[in-house]
């Protein structure tokens, strides 16, 4: 059996309440997460089903106009942004985010990817690789 943090549930269910249009208890539920995890994830993301943030997630910033597949793994420090009005990433299923990793731009990561820690990805990722570096290059497809 899987084990779920608190951060993980509390995140879950904020997406549930604003697609339900209750207004007030994710905003609620974002503060005290933004409190106790240092995160910021904003119930207006799209985070699909099985997507894990490790280390209850601490540290992790993402962009509320960004989308996150099926069983993805985040770890600690990531951050998912935009770069103004260039757009915001679109992660795929079954990704793997290594801890202190930058995904900002327009950027699109391929199903079954490997994003390396401290990475900085700036452009599109091939499904099935493995990218990591400042800016991230593929070593791995």
């Amino acid at each position: 059996m899987k084990r779920v943090s608190i951060m993980n549930r509390s995140v879950m269910f904020m997406i549930f309440l604003k697609s339900k249009n209750i207004p007030v208890l994710p905003r609620i539920i974002n503060y005290i997460n933004r409190i106790i995890f240092s995160c910021d994830i904003p119930s207006s993301v799209k985070i699909h089903k099985g997507t894990i943030f490790a280390h209850s997630g601490l540290g992790v910033v993402i962009h509320s106009k960004a989308i996150i597949g099926e069983n993805c793994k985040i770890y600690q420090g990531v951050t998912i942004g935009g770069r103004g009005e260039r757009g915001t990433p679109v992660i795929g299923n079954n990704v793997f985010i290594g801890a202190n990793a930058t995904i900002i731009g327009n950027v699109k990561i391929g199903d079954d990817s490997i994003i390396g820690a401290n990475s900085l990805v700036i452009h599109d990722v091939k499904t099935e690789s493995v990218v990591a570096g400042n800016p991230a290059k593929e070593i791995k497809y």
